[in-house]
């Protein structure tokens, strides 16, 4: 599986993750209190479906083993990191911190990207941890360029939020994505000396997306098979952008929602 994308390729990319940032965006804007998590999953797909998208983790299985998730959406509420399940029955409370995690096949290519929103009166704790992660993000993103190493990402994530003292995840990273949903390089949002040293080219495809805790880094896995939740319960955010590398920097394939 190639990772450098060819310029075709990346402007299919373009095209795919406007269409990604538009619903997520449409996702974001409409969880707030009383709304159920399936309405946003409805909404999701219907909105896939007109431009003729296909949702990338509906179906989606780690192995042949493992149950295929059974959403298009991925709601996360306080203390679930990723991969919460668009339940029926489950409806938004004020004062949630709600991740919303979307990816998308669309001209035979995939991308992926994640947003956090705060529905109604969130405590000043949360909205703090809220705003650090998605500036970590913005601080990834200035460490991408061709020549530069993945381990510069988790570096420049680790660095803005360590005087926090929160939990940054470890056992869940970033990922190269596009011909698949999750393609090499693995992308540690921190210093992870025995990671692979992976040298950054033009054209490859990342999704860069910092996991921070109010609490510990590390995860627990509820019995649905698939939410991933903070051992100690304490909230979670998590944001996600898909980026092409450049020569000199980055460019955006899922414009911010």
């Amino acid at each position: 599986m190639p990772l450098i994308k060819t310029p075709e390729e990346i402007e299919k990319l373009k095209r795919g993750g406007a269409i990604l940032s538009r619903v997520l965006r449409l996702a974001a804007d409409q969880c707030r209190a009383g709304v159920s998590t399936e309405a946003l999953e409805k909404m999701v797909r219907q909105e896939f479906e007109k431009v003729g998208g296909r949702p990338s983790f509906l179906g989606y299985q780690t192995s042949s083993k493992d149950a295929p998730y059974s959403g298009a959406l991925c709601v996360s509420v306080n203390d679930e990191i990723v991969h919460g399940l668009s339940l029926p029955s489950r409806i938004i409370q004020d004062g949630d911190v709600v991740g919303l995690d979307l990816g998308l096949w669309y001209e035979g290519l995939a991308t992926d990207m994640a947003t956090t929103v705060m529905a109604g009166k969130v405590k000043p704790d949360v909205r703090a941890l809220v705003e650090h992660t998605r500036e970590a993000l913005e601080q990834a993103l200035l460490a991408v360029k061709e020549g530069a190493g993945v381990a510069d990402i988790g570096a420049a994530i680790e660095d803005y939020i360590k005087p926090f003292k929160y939990g940054i995840v470890k056992d869940l990273t970033g990922h190269g994505v596009g011909h698949a949903v999750h393609e090499e390089p693995h992308i540690p949002n921190y210093r992870e000396p025995r990671a692979p040293r992976v040298r950054l080219e033009a054209g490859m495809v990342l999704a860069i997306e910092p996991m921070i805790t109010l609490g510990t880094w590390k995860i627990q896995v509820k019995q649905d098979g698939w939410t991933i939740v903070t051992a100690d319960g304490s909230p979670a955010a998590h944001f996600e952008l898909t980026v092409v590398v450049t020569k000199t920097g980055y460019e955006l394939i899922t414009p911010w929602p």
